[in-house]
């Protein structure tokens, strides 16, 4: 049988997270906040920002930044505009930093690649793909209007239906939005 350690009970838990893991995660699974730091400290995994943590044997994904983003941000935090695009490599947009949205203020030293989006999205407009919390894909086109080329979006509008990120009936309205028909 294997010891259930700190470090063992952390890892499985951040085996299913991208190898990230939070100070407020670990305590829910009986690991005291004073313990990552230590884990930090010998090297088993990496301090990343204020309260969260990677296990760097877990291999990465494209998925691993988006989930970062969301997870330095905390609280409501969610993907918006262009990064959900990235997310699901959309509409041919590479944003040099990740939007990520909230509704509150976010007093945290975050890296430069994070912006972010002060918002209030509708509990109809969320979700979570990949397990990155996120506007959802229409929610994301109709946010991008005026900032990503109409066509790119038509496209991505397209692309989403054929990929079921978005319903036939949603399909027909963006269109007509994008296209400026009422």
């Amino acid at each position: 049988m294997i010891a259930e350690t700190y470090r063992w009970r952390a890892r499985e838990l951040a085996l299913g997270q991208y190898g990230y893991i939070s100070t407020g995660e670990a305590g829910q699974i009986g690991v005291p906040v004073i313990e990552m730091g230590k884990l930090s400290d010998r090297g088993h995994i990496r301090h990343i920002g204020y309260g969260l943590y990677r296990f760097d044997d877990i291999p990465p994904t494209r998925y691993d930044q988006f989930y970062e983003a969301v997870a330095q941000v905390g609280g409501d935090a969610h993907l918006t505009g262009d990064a959900v695009l990235a997310l699901h490599q959309l509409a041919l947009v590479n944003p040099p930093r990740i939007r990520v949205g909230t509704s509150r203020r976010v007093r945290a030293t975050l890296p430069a690649w994070i912006e972010i989006v002060r918002e209030s999205a509708a509990p109809h407009e969320l979700t979570r793909y990949e397990l990155v919390p996120s506007l959802t894909v229409a929610a994301a086109i109709r946010a991008c209007q005026g900032t990503v080329l109409t066509a790119r979006l038509e496209a991505a509008t397209e692309e989403a239906h054929r990929e079921g990120l978005i319903s036939a009936a949603e399909r027909r309205d963006l269109l007509a939005e994008l296209r400026g028909v009422k």
